[in-house]
């Protein structure tokens, strides 16, 4: 696997501390981090994904990715642990969200800082 979309090993589940604290960072502005760095690759493309909830046309936003990324864990949508690449070591938490049928699921892939929740990834999944 690629350092921006790959990890080592995984576990499914995360305790509900956990699952609260990624809840309450995705929705604030200022605790969102999506910049690509060397140390920290990412693949953040949500003005690529259809909203199915949209008007007409629209795709995703950096704001309602974050949106449906909070939505969905606060109803308990599966989240893998993994050991990230990059940083060697560190935590990702993995998501691939069913948007409906006929519409590709999007993978998810984000990482807690110092108060801080890191977008690594938003796209569409490659795995079906």
């Amino acid at each position: 696997m690629s350092a921006a979309t790959g990890g080592g090993e995984s576990q499914t589940g995360i305790d509900e501390e956990t699952r609260h604290q990624l809840v309450v960072l995705a929705r604030r502005s200022g605790a969102r981090i999506t910049e690509f760095r060397r140390d920290r690759p990412t693949d953040w493309r949500p003005g690529n994904v259809r909203n199915p909830d949209g008007l007409l046309d629209t795709h995703f936003t950096d704001a309602s990715a974050w949106e449906l990324i909070a939505t969905r864990l606060e109803h308990g949508e599966e989240v893998r642990v993994i050991e990230l690449q990059m940083p060697k070591g560190a935590k990702g938490y993995v998501m691939t969200i069913d948007l409906g049928p006929k519409v590709p699921a999007v993978y998810v892939k984000i990482q807690l800082g110092s108060g801080k929740i890191i977008g690594r990834s938003f796209h569409y999944s490659e795995h079906g």
